[in-house]
């Protein structure tokens, strides 16, 4: 099977071979009969995802690129990335604990996004790949490093499952008070990386209320009910019926662009939190996650600027992402769930992406 999949995947070992401060970048394979993922440990990216469709033909479902040198020179830096030390946004790059204040570099307007500049995107990560099922990447961010505070050393485990399951498993510890919020930046299309755009995928989230952001995509604090909104996805949708319309936190997120809030607390219970079906494959995806949270982005700065592995531009809206989370600018909240990790805690969640196809009469 795997075979099959790497001569289908336009993808060339050698073209991820380099290195960098002297650090080894290679590709990486995790795979069992249902499902394969290409990985490489330059920003501990996912570069593409094969599961079957509703025909049984392996489908790539997460976009990427076909060589390290372009995601280096990519104008969007996080296709496929774990990304840390903090998700999302935190306001104007500041945030204080204990007393202490701290600053972060702004790279999205006036705030920072996704850990700043360089966040882990940019790192080699370590990794060792125990058996074909599992890759595992280890990183240490040092005191200082962006602005945050305390040496965190983080691991974070991708495995395929056999219920045709993509997990991630993260941890890490720090030396000193800190704040963490990792999550994967995997950019989907369903129907197939190059297929064309994800406004007839059909959604569901099972969440009724979500984060309201201002222009700058900062939250305003506010827990907002869905239903009435055109976030109210708790009943099937797909992604494009109601983009368009006239709601100012559409216009904010120059379409979805939001946090979902699936419960108040992170905690070690797994929720369902999603389930998206691309229209044309028959794929169904279901996210399960410990986070509260998840962030919904429908490749609305896409602009076809770089060269996916089949070929393919990433053009506008032919990508959309699922990021499991704490909440965006959570330092700043304090009614959100903390993302404050002390010396004596450890920071441990698990999001699993789990994969099915329905056939053409519906049924799994």
């Amino acid at each position: 099977m795997i075979e099959t999949i790497k001569a289908i995947s336009n993808l060339d070992d050698k073209a991820f071979d380099a290195d960098i401060d002297g650090k080894k970048i290679n590709l990486y394979w995790i795979y069992n009969d249902s499902i394969a993922v290409a990985m490489t440990n330059y920003g501990g990216r996912i570069i593409g995802l094969w599961v079957p469709d509703q025909e049984g033909n392996w489908t790539d479902i997460v976009v990427g690129m076909g060589n390290i040198e372009d995601y280096i020179e990519s104008t969007e830096p996080y296709f496929g990335a774990t990304i840390g030390r903090v998700g999302n946004r935190i306001a104007k790059g500041r945030f204080s604990l204990d007393g202490n204040e701290y600053e972060i570099p702004v790279n999205n307007g006036e705030n920072s996004l996704h850990g700043g500049i360089e966040g882990f995107e940019s790192k080699v990560w370590e990794a060792e790949q125990p058996d074909d099922q599992t890759l595992v990447l280890h990183l240490i961010s040092p005191d200082g490093e962006e602005g945050f505070p305390g040496n965190l050393d983080v691991t974070v485990t991708y495995s395929v499952t056999d219920s045709k399951g993509l997990r991630i498993e993260y941890d890490a510890s720090t030396d000193q008070t800190t704040v963490v919020n990792l999550t994967n930046h995997a950019f989907f299309n369903l129907n197939g990386e190059g297929s064309g755009n994800i406004l007839d995928h059909e959604v569901i989230f099972y969440a009724d209320r979500f984060t309201p952001v201002d222009e700058g995509l900062i939250p305003t604090g506010e827990l907002q009910e869905v239903q009435g909104t055109p976030f109210d996805f708790t009943t099937p949708h797909t992604i494009g019926e109601r983009i368009e319309e006239d709601d100012i936190q559409l216009k904010n997120g120059g379409g979805y662009d939001h946090n979902f809030v699936i419960k108040d607390q992170a905690s070690d219970e797994m929720i369902h939190a999603a389930s998206v079906t691309g229209d044309r494959s028959g794929i169904v995806m279901d996210v399960y996650t410990e986070e509260p949270g998840m962030q919904f982005y429908t490749g609305n700065f896409m602009q076809g600027k770089n060269t996916f592995k089949s070929g393919a531009k990433d053009e506008y809206r032919t990508a959309f992402c699922i990021e499991t989370q704490h909440f965006p600018d959570s330092p700043n909240q304090s009614d959100f769930p903390s993302i404050r990790l002390d010396p004596n805690q450890k920071y441990h969640t698990v999001t699993v992406y789990r994969f099915s196809a329905k056939n053409r009469s519906g049924i799994e």
